[in-house]
């Protein structure tokens, strides 16, 4: 006893290929081939050597980055100021996935730029 179809469409053969990789396509004489690539059967071209540079460029300074958590503590404010700070764009940051990260030298000038004079 056989069971009823669910429909009356009959199952699709599997391919031929399948799970099988394709077979290499030969070289075709005047074919377009990528730098760096070579036509099937024959080795890459050597890579050219690279010149050494004349002037190398001036090292940049390491930026510290801080936490807005030590932002806050140097502060003396909260974090949540400190995320204004940076949401508002007074205050320059990175974001670093899903935290922020500020550059020790924009506390700096916020802190240069926020100074009043008491009278």
């Amino acid at each position: 006893m056989t069971l009823a179809q669910r429909s009356p469409a009959t199952a699709l053969p599997r391919q031929a290929t399948y799970g099988r990789v394709p077979a290499p396509r030969p070289a075709v004489p005047g074919a377009r081939v990528q730098p760096g690539f070579a036509p099937v059967g024959q080795r890459p071209a050597p890579m050219q050597p690279v010149r050494p540079m004349t002037e190398r460029p001036a090292p940049r300074p390491a930026v510290q980055f801080m936490t807005v958590a030590e932002v806050a503590a140097i502060m003396r404010v909260s974090k949540m100021t400190v995320y204004r700070l940076v949401h508002n764009g007074e205050m320059a940051a990175v974001r670093v996935g899903r935290s922020f990260r500020v550059p020790a030298p924009a506390v700096r000038e916020y802190l240069d730029g926020a100074r009043t004079d008491a009278a």
